[in-house]
């Protein structure tokens, strides 16, 4: 995956180029709500420069639907803050065949396309929902991953109480809001928003999608090089018919580099 994933990411046109931003400060922490304060520091944000980009290995598994088995996957991501560009790619086998996912966000526009083989095209999704659900998961990542590109333009807060509260954002004239839960560290515990769209049945060409609300439960948090990173967790999409877990993912040290140029 690693060099489909430079090629694309090289033909995205991003202006990321690898270098950290300015380091983060106490002051740029005030007037945020206090839990998200407690988040910010917990995560070992102050007195580190800002993350402009990112590249993330995941292992895990993923399932189709509540009936379908569950399936070892492995991913590959880069994300962008200065662009807000997200192009993650997944691999898994079906029926015996290597089957190659793609969810990109990149200037203004999401898109789903799967693709058997990785050689011809089952499905290629695009329009308003991809825009805002891509948009949503950016955000998502950010906030599990790497918090100071929160710190940027298009990103309100606001007082939830002492457990939670919320974000605002605004891309290429796109808003999508999330409520993020921490505990008493100010560890991020869970990752909760409306902004996303559930497949009907997943395996019906036309897809008709629904809006639902969508978690993202983290297990636990460890310490890599002064940042807290996420260790396992989980993605449920909470629809009519009961919680439906989907992907189970985790981290092990090395998996994610921060402030890597496109392409590398």
């Amino acid at each position: 995956m690693h060099p489909k994933l430079s090629r694309e990411v090289s033909a995205a046109g991003l202006v990321a180029d690898g270098r950290a931003g300015p380091v983060v400060t106490e002051a740029d922490l005030a007037g945020l709500p206090r839990p998200a304060q407690r988040y910010l520091t917990f995560m070992g944000v102050v007195g580190r420069p800002r993350d402009t980009s990112f590249r993330a290995q995941f292992r895990g598994r993923f399932r189709l639907g509540a009936s379908h088995p569950w399936r070892e996957v492995d991913a590959l991501q880069y994300s962008s803050r200065p662009d807000v560009a997200r192009i993650f790619h997944l691999r898994m086998r079906i029926a015996g065949l290597s089957v190659y996912g793609r969810d990109t966000y990149v200037h203004g526009h999401g898109r789903m396309w799967v693709r058997p083989l990785d050689l011809f095209t089952v499905q290629d999704a695009r329009g308003p929902e991809y825009d805002i659900g891509e948009l949503v998961t950016f955000l998502n990542d950010a906030v599990l991953l790497a918090p100071s590109m929160l710190l940027g333009p298009g990103i309100a807060w606001s007082p939830v109480d002492d457990r939670a509260f919320d974000l605002a954002f605004t891309n290429e004239g796109t808003t999508v809001k999330a409520r993020v839960f921490v505990d008493e560290r100010g560890a991020p515990v869970d990752f909760e928003t409306t902004d996303r769209f559930a497949s009907v049945d997943p395996l019906d060409p036309a897809r008709k999608l629904v809006r639902a609300r969508w978690t993202t439960p983290v297990e636990g948090y460890r310490a890599v090089d002064g940042r807290m990173l996420p260790t396992s967790g989980r993605a449920v999409w909470h629809l009519p018919k009961g919680d439906f877990p989907y992907i189970e993912f985790r981290f092990e040290p090395g998996d994610i580099a921060f402030n890597v140029a496109p392409g590398l």
